[in-house]
């Protein structure tokens, strides 16, 4: 067993010391402050190219159910939470060991979007952002058609770009999306069945010893 080293803390050259110590710090990105669309916005420091992926979405990381029992007792005209869905069984809740990424706000007109890689959320700019622009992505809230109109009003946008649609919520409620896959899905399923049949119908016309013609000598 090793025992721990009774050296002194700073062991390197004091030169090696001196530029640790002058070597500048990269300049942050973003910093958070009020916002004009909704309580706190989150800004460009400096020009960030498109691309450049600018932060990652953190927080706890809890199941569907988890989410929904901890925020059930928030009152319905209250839409405002730091869930991500990640997938269809995670959901990150900013709101606990989050970071700043959860305060960039929702925009019809974004400069940012949200990309999922390897169960990890990070936010990446789309266009060219200068500094001093607020940083904003579409949220694109899942909702279904039998919610309540008035809970749904919870979500209205307020980003002031020329083509605000007026909410956060996805242009098409999920179950009506769901719906669309699946007839795809049945109409595809279908059509693999009746090529089946097709060939199975020309095989048993086809004339006996017909798959060995090629061979005859």
């Amino acid at each position: 067993m090793k025992k721990p080293s009774k050296k002194p803390a700073a062991t390197h050259h004091p030169h090696m010391r001196h530029a640790a110590r002058s070597t500048p710090r990269a300049e942050p990105m973003f910093v958070v402050r009020r916002s004009r669309i909704h309580g706190s916005g989150v800004y460009a420091t400096r020009r960030i190219r498109k691309g450049t992926r600018i932060a990652e979405y953190l927080g706890e990381r809890i199941t569907h159910q988890e989410a929904d029992e901890r925020y059930a007792a928030k009152g319905q005209d209250d839409g405002h939470t730091f869930l991500f869905v990640v997938s269809d069984k995670v959901v990150i809740d900013a709101g606990v060991n989050g970071n700043d990424a959860r305060f960039i706000n929702h925009s019809c007109d974004p400069n940012c979007e949200a990309v999922i890689e390897g169960g990890r959320v990070f936010v990446e700019a789309t266009r060219t952002i200068q500094a001093g622009e607020e940083l904003g992505y579409e949220y694109g809230l899942t909702w279904e058609s039998t919610d309540d109109p008035e809970e749904l009003a919870a979500y209205a946008c307020r980003c002031g770009a020329a083509n605000c649609r007026g909410t956060m919520l996805d242009e098409e409620p999920l179950d009506v999306k769901e719906a669309r896959r699946a007839a795809r899905r049945r109409a595809a399923a279908k059509r693999r069945r009746q090529a089946t049949g097709r060939g199975s119908a020309a095989a048993k016309k086809a004339p006996r010893g017909g798959s060995r013609r090629a061979s005859r000598r």
